[in-house]
């Protein structure tokens, strides 16, 4: 009987957290809809042929004008580096798609408050930064070469093109055309990201219910000197985050638990820094580069974590701004209402419908099946190429 009550829980919770960030995720989605259906991306690849600030900040501010899905991130990445982009801005690219995106801030704001919101877009940046001068100091030129050049098989899912090449933002939106971009970019990031967000869900819901918080203690060491905790919190917080399995968004979930749990705040921040490193992905970027390079990309992307993380937990921690730990997180996370929350969702959930309808009704010819999240998203990234994440 307390195994059943304890699945209970699990389940309540996960539901729970779903039912607090749902409408904040259909806002999220239909934003970055609307910004890959009005702009246009066809000469990306030409123009991160170098690893100059010009370059990388393009790639940043391309970056977070793009999916969240960490599988089609790494996707278009692949895409970019492999068509001739420098290594850093293809590589910032990701960070900034996974980091910077609206959807991702909206849901840690619901659920953790606006600093952890603004830790997460601040540490996009960092991120970018630290690895571009980790990538300078250790540049592997033929390790490089051989990546570019590495054989690799795999399918491809692309978003739509932007619906008017000419004229204002505005008068792109008023195009018929372009609401079935914007349909059609929306279901494609839900049917990227749909199970990655119930799994990261569900592992929540299921660590809130069994693992005790004295176990997040001293794993974390919340006990010792700050000196000790802030940079092993930054080290641990990534290698939770590869074994969970659960990337972009999904991962929001389990770091509020960890929040509510005790864990500190630098320690929160690289577990939500580390999407990019999850096993899946890892096994992704040997296929995509070869495994030499793969291992190089993941020593870069991890020690880039752990030094945005201890940066950013000093950073915040200086200023005053970590904000209050929240005792009863698990309990306003399982209780409902109506409330402002319930009609957000109600609205929310009739738009997604009208877009999923709008879609249903003006069928795109490349969007039939998707391959594995493994995709190697050979449509190019001018086309806003994506990978469906399954």
């Amino acid at each position: 009987m307390e195994l059943f009550s304890s699945l209970g829980q699990a389940l309540l919770m996960a539901f729970g957290m779903f039912w607090k960030t749902g409408w904040s995720l259909v806002l999220g989605f239909l934003i970055s809809a609307v910004l890959q259906a009005v702009v246009s991306k066809d000469r990306m690849r030409s123009a991160l042929g170098k690893a100059g600030p010009k370059e990388i900040a393009l790639a940043t501010a391309l970056g977070a004008a793009s999916s969240s899905c960490s599988y089609a991130s790494a996707a278009i990445a692949r895409t970019l580096f492999k068509k001739g982009a420098a290594l850093i801005p293809s590589l910032a690219f990701q960070f900034a798609s996974t980091n910077l995106v609206i959807e991702l801030g909206l849901v840690l704001l619901v659920l953790m408050g606006w600093q952890f919101m603004a830790a997460e877009w601040i540490g996009g940046v960092v991120l970018v930064i630290i690895m571009s001068l980790l990538v300078r100091l250790t540049y592997p030129a033929k390790l490089v070469e051989e990546a570019r050049r590495h054989p690799e098989a795999g399918g491809g899912h692309q978003h739509e093109e932007p619906a008017a090449d000419g004229g204002t933002v505005w008068q792109k939106l008023r195009n018929p055309a372009t609401r079935t971009a914007i349909a059609h970019n929306f279901v494609m990031d839900w049917r990227m990201l749909w199970k990655d967000l119930a799994l990261g869900f569900l592992i929540a819901g299921a660590l809130s219910a069994f693992v005790p918080d004295h176990i997040w203690h001293r794993l974390f060491l919340l006990d010792a000197p700050a000196w000790l905790q802030v940079p092993v919190n930054a080290v641990v917080g990534p290698l939770v985050a590869v074994i969970t399995f659960v990337c972009s968004i999904g991962n929001v979930p389990m770091a509020a638990v960890l929040w509510g749990s005790g864990v500190s705040f630098g320690g929160v921040l690289a577990f939500l820094y580390a999407d990019l490193i999850v096993l899946p992905l890892l096994d992704v970027y040997r296929r995509y580069y070869g495994w030499k390079m793969a291992a190089y990309i993941a020593g870069i992307f991890f020690a880039t974590m752990v030094l945005a993380a201890i940066v950013m937990d000093t950073a915040f921690t200086g200023l005053g701004l970590v904000p209050a730990r929240d005792p009863n997180i698990r309990a306003e996370m399982s209780t409902f209402a109506v409330d402002y929350t319930f009609w957000l969702n109600i609205a929310s959930g009739a738009l997604a419908l009208w877009l999923f309808r709008i879609a249903a009704l003006n069928p795109m010819a490349a969007a039939s099946q998707c391959e594995h999240h493994g995709a190697s998203a050979s449509a190019s990234a001018g086309q806003g190429g994506h990978c469906c994440h399954h």
